[in-house]
């Protein structure tokens, strides 16, 4: 059995409980493991502690998708059942394709870490948790990381694995009355508001807003199986608007067969680099698109599938999209649930969305091996769709959006890339924008605003940890033009996100840092830093397209593992 000396996680999240699943799986028992989380719990992070949600906030995915745990969930329910929620207050009636409330995945996820982190103790692990501590520095000398909390203490690991998870900044909020720069913690919304909200967004993070705003100013009731709303009496001029650059909202949860997300379906790291050598040093966008979207599909539902495989990434998006273009689209959001209701109820799954979830998923490994071009085109083109798709809303949340907009309590405005913006002089925001239908040009006034797009990617010169920055040990993401031409025509355009070597070499900057394929961290020369590695998912987007989620955690979890076992720390392993 191999020891490592002592290894530091940042952040108690999701993506750390991830991790010390498979320091466990992989028999990794360092001497000491220290564990530092700002909140006052471990495994639930903020999407499923109050940080992030409320009661009536759910999650996206049942219990039959969740990565596999040392307790299965329903387990879980049998030992702790919660007689308040009816679905989930006796284990023999639990439906596991039921969605799961976030507060409930979140008790789930720390009784989950509880149990790794005992086990770890088992075979003579010291576990040092500290709670309610902020990483404020990580320095690296001899050899090993110093991390620097914000009680002034230093500790000292021979690996450091950030998993800070979600990070929300505060641009005009607390300053600036009626301006939120995100919904979280929902308990900051405490009262009703009798006025019309702006609501920047229609990601999942909008709908959290959404749910707690309506709770504030009125009631959902069920009638003949449908939701209804009611305003309380003093909340009769509250609405809400949804303003979206495309003007789609969110897909559906159909029923998912849920076996693609796995290590082997990605592509393995032997095929990237093999791939490369006989490619010109570049993973394909069009190779990875037929790799992993086209031939699952055409195994999952050939008539479907030779309807699109002549079509080009642009000419499917383009078909998948028209739809959704000429339709109003709350009534293709109706359309759309009684699809995924169909899917449900006969337990068939819709083939393309599946897919297009799956290959969302497997490409955040190869995209980092992607040119400068095929990242701009898969941003651009595929991203969008994409996007929509694997929110995968739960239907509850689709009844309480409709029993708003059947009471025209809420409304949603497609505006451009021009759109943006301001604070008002006294409180709350003005949002410029064109109108869609008349091309006007519009500046109306909110009371209320609330950025909801979901979780941005953080910029290099904004990561916390400034040594790290300062000694070169972390660097920007980077992609290299396939083409020079190509490279120069966009260093002339902006040369704010391209990066010119030399005449023949120009890069693209992409969000956040430069990660290698076992998420270590990559210095300002490109090289591993050694024992570092960069889970939170802020800072490692601009090469990781689709990353979020527990699967996503899982797996980075155990290329991290994987990555402590083949010895890269070996001078710190010991018998």
């Amino acid at each position: 059995m191999e020891k490592i000396d002592s290894i530091g996680i940042i952040g108690g999240g999701p993506a750390a409980l991830f991790v010390v699943k498979h320091l466990v799986s992989e028999n990794i028992y360092p001497q000491t493991l220290y564990i530092f989380e700002k909140g006052k719990r471990l495994g639930a992070g903020m999407p499923y502690s109050q940080e992030g949600a409320a009661k009536e906030h759910v999650a996206n995915v049942s219990a039959n998708e969740l990565p596999e745990l040392p307790e299965t969930f329903s387990a879980f329910i049998q030992r702790k059942p919660y007689p308040h929620h009816p679905d989930f207050s006796d284990y023999h009636n639990i439906n596991e394709y039921k969605v799961i409330p976030r507060l409930i995945l979140g008790d789930y996820l720390e009784e989950q870490f509880k149990i790794l982190l005992n086990t770890a103790r088992k075979m003579g692990v010291e576990v040092k948790v500290c709670t309610e501590t902020t990483v404020t520095d990580i320095r690296k000398k001899n050899n090993l990381f110093e991390i620097v909390t914000d009680n002034d203490q230093t500790y000292s690991c021979s690996a450091a694995i950030i998993c800070t998870g979600h990070h929300w900044p505060k641009k005009f909020e607390g300053n600036k009355s009626g301006w939120y720069d995100s919904p979280y913690p929902p308990s900051k919304f405490s009262g009703p508001t009798n006025y019309p909200i702006a609501i920047r967004g229609t990601s999942l993070t909008a709908v959290d807003a959404v749910k707690t705003l309506a709770r504030l100013n009125g009631t959902f009731s069920e009638e003949n199986n449908e939701v209804i709303y009611t305003l309380h009496e003093g909340s009769s001029d509250f609405s809400l608007t949804l303003f979206s650059k495309r003007g789609y909202l969110p897909a559906l949860r159909f029923h998912s067969e849920g076996s693609a997300f796995s290590e082997g379906w990605i592509m393995s790291q032997e095929e990237i680099y093999d791939y490369k050598e006989k490619n010109g040093g570049f993973v394909d966008l069009n190779y990875v698109f037929e790799r992993n979207f086209k031939q699952p599909l055409r195994k999952k539902n050939e008539k479907f599938y030779n309807e699109i495989k002549d079509l080009t990434i642009e000419q499917f998006v383009e078909k998948m999209l028209s739809l959704r273009d000429e339709l109003d689209s709350f009534e293709l959001f109706k359309a759309e649930y009684y699809e995924a209701q169909k899917s449900i109820e006969r337990h068939q799954t819709i083939a393309w969305k599946e897919t297009l979830a799956a290959f969302s998923y497997a490409i955040n490994y190869p995209a980092k091996h992607f040119s400068a071009e095929d990242m701009i085109r898969m941003k651009k083109t595929l991203l969008p769709l994409i996007s929509v798709i694997i929110a995968s809303l739960p239907q509850s949340s689709y009844r309480e959006i409709i029993a708003l907009y059947n009471k025209g309590l809420i409304n949603l405005v497609s505006v451009d890339d021009e759109s943006h913006v301001e604070p008002h002089l006294e409180e709350g925001a003005v949002y410029y924008y064109t109108d869609h239908h008349s091309g006007d040009e519009k500046s109306d006034h909110y009371r209320m605003y609330i950025d909801a797009i979901g979780q941005q990617p953080v910029q290099f010169n904004d990561i916390p940890f400034s040594t790290l920055r300062e000694e070169g040990l972390i660097s920007s993401g980077y992609l290299k033009f396939k083409d020079t031409h190509t490279g120069m025509i966009q260093f002339e355009e902006d040369n704010r996100k391209i990066l010119k070597m030399d005449s023949e070499n120009y890069y693209l900057r992409v969000d956040g840092l430069n990660i290698n394929d076992y998420f270590q961290a990559l210095d300002y020369y490109g090289k591993a830093t050694e024992n570092l590695f960069i889970m939170a998912v802020p800072y490692i987007a601009g090469l990781n397209p689709d990353y979020s989620g527990l699967d996503f955690c899982d797996t980075a979890g155990k290329r991290v593992a994987t990555s402590l076992k083949s010895g890269i720390i070996a001078d710190k392993i010991v018998s």
